[in-house]
């Protein structure tokens, strides 16, 4: 009698996902985050999903058409559309075409294919294409749009045929100058004689119950959820975004000085702000760049949080998910190397010791 053998890893037939069918799930969470942007800023953020998507999707195959390989096939994983999408929703709404355009260029020719292509990449492609410019067009980068219900009575934000006009430049920016703002996270660590009170007052931006801010925590809950059914549909398990948020929440109150101008904010201040929950739950998830044992997800989790709070606090940079993000990318093989699960059958963790050749 033949017996039939295979080897590892075996997968039950009916949970068996391809990668473009969990990228397609990723990009479905997106929906309800997305859907906040747009109701609270306006339509900005939807072209640009729309714009970088297209972009990235053409570099992809013309990347592929260089390197000989068949280019549907690798269009059809959608690593590229995710890619696109976690940039234009990172992005400030308005920002002109060519930022973007270069940050998907970046993202997926330089941090992506230049590493080998999807699964050799050692760091996430949407945060390099993010952190090169915010460090090369910090002005670009940081005009962001007061939210909706805060504009004056004469200001509105744009529609949008508008949206697509100012985006690519084809109309005068002066009515979107007019309704730019500074973000929270940046109304805070400017903040120096103010107490807590008093700037919740002077800013409109902070809600009334002076829990968060107006339009920005409902951009959070959109991603939150989001997260939420990842982790249900189990996308990726709950180990890094765990441990990020509790990371952050844990860290405000251990430097949490009551409501002096020098506060670093409140711990759902923190949670609520800025990229946190995009960060958690579409970033730090990457099975590429992050780590990948339980333990070591939990870790890594922990590292972005603990440095997102430091560059906050004590940075040059209000929000700083990309650059945490990076750096932890760094780390991953060092945290993969010493978080090794028990191989079966060994008493050990399946570690070598460095300077040593596996048996």
């Amino acid at each position: 009698m033949i017996i039939a053998t295979s080897s590892s890893p075996h997968t039950h037939k009916g949970r068996a996902r391809n990668a473009n069918v969990l990228m397609a799930e990723l990009l479905l969470a997106t929906i309800p985050g997305l859907a906040a942007i747009t109701w609270f800023f306006g339509w900005g953020t939807f072209v640009n999903v729309i714009w970088c998507s297209l972009l990235a999707i053409t570099m992809e195959a013309c990347v592929m058409k260089m390197r000989g390989r068949p280019i549907l096939f690798y269009i059809k994983d959608m690593s590229a559309l995710v890619t696109a999408v976690l940039l234009a929703l990172a992005i400030p709404p308005y920002a002109p075409f060519w930022v973007s355009g270069i940050g998907i260029l970046f993202a997926i020719v330089i941090a992506k294919h230049l590493y080998g292509g999807l699964g050799y990449n050692p760091f996430n492609p949407a945060m390099v294409g993010y952190v090169v410019l915010l460090l090369s067009f910090p002005v670009q980068m940081t005009q962001w749009v007061t939210p909706g219900p805060i504009l004056p009575e004469t200001a509105a934000l744009p529609d949008l045929l508008q949206s697509i006009s100012i985006i690519f430049g084809s109309t005068v920016n002066t009515g979107i100058d007019a309704i730019t703002s500074a973000t929270p996270l940046d109304i805070l660590k400017q903040n120096k004689s103010l107490l807590l009170d008093q700037l919740y007052v002077e800013q409109a931006v902070f809600s009334e119950a002076r829990l968060n801010t107006v339009g920005f925590e409902w951009v959070s809950i959109g991603f939150l959820l989001g997260g939420i059914y990842l982790i249900f549909r189990k996308v990726f398990t709950w180990h890094a975004p765990v441990g990020m948020l509790v990371a952050l929440a844990i860290l405000p109150l251990m430097f949490f000085d009551g409501g002096s101008s020098a506060s670093k904010g409140s711990s759902w201040f923190h949670l609520m702000s800025g990229a946190t929950m995009l960060g958690a739950f579409f970033i730090i998830t990457d099975p590429v760049s992050g780590a990948t044992s339980n333990l070591g997800r939990l870790l890594f989790g922990v590292g972005v949080g603990v440095l997102v709070f430091v560059i906050r606090s004590w940075g040059s940079y209000p929000d700083a998910i990309a650059f945490a993000v990076m750096l932890m990318n760094f780390a991953a093989p060092t945290i993969d190397y010493y978080t090794q699960p028990r191989t079966y059958g060994h008493k050990e963790r399946n570690k070598v010791k460095i300077g040593e050749e596996s048996e």
